[in-house]
């Protein structure tokens, strides 16, 4: 039994828990982690990165489909929707053993089965060896979470999907209906369109991707059209009638009108649950709406209990839960008797967000609206991809790059982009953003030509009246 006693136990192993797991073992603590399915958990084998790999496939079929634009011929292309789904698979194929590798290279003691807390530092793990128990001094929760599903329309695999079965479609849709416009929802969205289906996406509020700044909805949304989606905000999906065929949806429009469509297919992207139901957590933490209450660095109402990521409130993104993981072992380790480690808490103002579709969308900190909702006085400057020569020369020359100051200190509030690679720009403004950059450090450094990235250092000149190229 002595070997079922650990200094930390984490629950799940999605890019929070195994990173949870790496960085407590790194610190000298003997560590398990509890998997019920894949190593990587949803982001590495059905999340983050096997999306990223169908949407590169759509995004290069879009370029050879637009050779011509490039002095290019290239005739009968065509999509293999098999060999793209099978390529996704192998990525994510590719990144499990890598995680299965981490944890041996770590040493870290992998127990795959169901985990059932049984005390807040206490286990049962239900697996393919039987019932094991396991103790320790700390435990961290994070089973992250899965889709909601439609009240009155589950998802089957067949005509309903979640983003699983999205992922490994048994059939190409001919006419999609996307409900539910956030980043998954606008992905795949983006995926089926470039793919060839007919898309329409159905947003309650009244625009989609509503996270984002209000300027960078609207260019998607005419970006989206324009790639020939139908595209239905401040509307609402009341019924679905699934038949061997398709779908017959009703839908009531923005005006009031409800109308009947038929669909072949339809994606069900309209938020997420947290998996925190049947796994003994009770009567250990305090829960808001299912996600367990933690304070800056994991810590749960019971004394050696933690959790982290998608099972905790938001923003429910795969960066946000390893760097809660890497907090969370280093607060343990402290706690354990290590005095040279400081952690640090989560600041939810500089966690970037990244949707790609096409085009994509990037961003971190406040929008306009939230800066001015808060009181602030803001000096806001946007700079267009037309005015800049990388972009034109990619034939990228869509989108625009936006930057929101606070116009009394010159504190950089938010940064929100819409275009070709903005999903790697954005790392630089959420760098400045963590370093506490004003607009003069941002001015003052030499960004290099020609690359997309001028266009960040411009739009930092626009909000104080100083662009070069425009």
């Amino acid at each position: 039994m002595a070997d079922n006693k650990y200094d930390v136990i984490v629950l799940g192993s999605g890019p929070g828990g195994y990173v949870a797991a790496i960085r407590a073992a790194q610190l000298g603590l003997k560590t398990a982690i509890v998997e019920r399915e894949l190593l990587g958990g949803i982001c590495l084998n059905w999340g983050c990165i096997p999306t990223k790999a169908l949407l590169r496939s759509a995004e290069i079929f879009h370029y050879m489909q637009n050779a011509g634009d490039y002095g290019l011929k290239a005739k009968e292309i065509e999509a293999d929707l098999e060999a793209v789904v099978k390529r996704s698979r192998g990525v994510a194929r590719q990144l499990n053993q890598g995680v299965t590798h981490l944890m041996k290279k770590n040493k870290i003691a992998v127990h795959m089965g169901e985990g059932t807390l049984t005390g807040p530092t206490s286990l049962t793990v239900k697996g393919e060896k039987g019932e094991e128990k396991l103790t320790a001094r700390h435990v961290i929760v994070a089973t992250g979470a899965r889709a909601r599903d439609l009240p009155f329309a589950k998802a089957d695999g067949k005509r309903i999907w979640t983003y699983r079965h999205a992922m490994t479609p048994p059939e190409m849709p001919k006419k999609l209906l996307v409900i539910g416009s956030g980043a998954i929802g606008i992905e795949f969205a983006s995926f089926y369109n470039d793919m060839g289906a007919d898309v329409t996406v159905v947003e309650m509020l009244d625009r989609i991707v509503p996270v984002e700044d209000k300027d960078v909805s609207a260019f998607l949304e005419k970006s989206l059209a324009k790639q020939g989606m139908t595209i239905m905000t401040g509307a609402g999906v009341e019924d679905i009638k699934v038949s061997a065929k398709g779908v017959k949806a009703k839908i009531k429009a923005k005006d009031g009108t409800v109308s009947e469509t038929e669909f072949t297919h339809c994606i069900v992207a309209i938020g997420i649950v947290p998996n925190t139901e049947n796994i003994g957590l009770d009567k250990l933490v305090e829960m808001d709406r299912g996600f367990i209450r933690i304070d800056p660095f994991g810590r749960t109402k019971s004394k050696g209990l933690w959790a982290i990521g998608d099972c905790t409130p938001g923003p429910w993104l795969a960066h946000k839960a390893s760097h809660e993981g890497v907090a969370a072992a280093e607060a343990i380790a402290q706690e354990l008797g290590n005095k040279d480690v400081h952690p640090h808490p989560l600041d939810r103002n500089n966690i970037p967000g990244c949707t790609y579709c096409h085009p994509q969308i990037a961003s971190v900190g406040m929008t306009e609206a939230a800066a001015r909702e808060a009181g602030r006085e803001v000096k806001v400057g946007t700079f267009p991809f037309i005015g800049n020569g990388k972009a034109i020369a990619l034939g990228e020359a869509e989108g625009f790059i936006k930057t929101v100051f606070d116009a009394a200190t010159g504190e950089l509030l938010g940064a929100h982009m819409i275009g070709a690679e903005v999903t790697e720009l954005i790392q630089g403004y959420t760098i400045g953003k963590t370093l506490e950059t004003t607009e003069a450090e941002l001015m003052q450094t030499v960004f290099p030509h020609p690359t997309l990235s001028e266009m960040m250092h411009e739009s930092v000149l626009g909000a104080y009246g100083r662009p070069l190229h425009i």
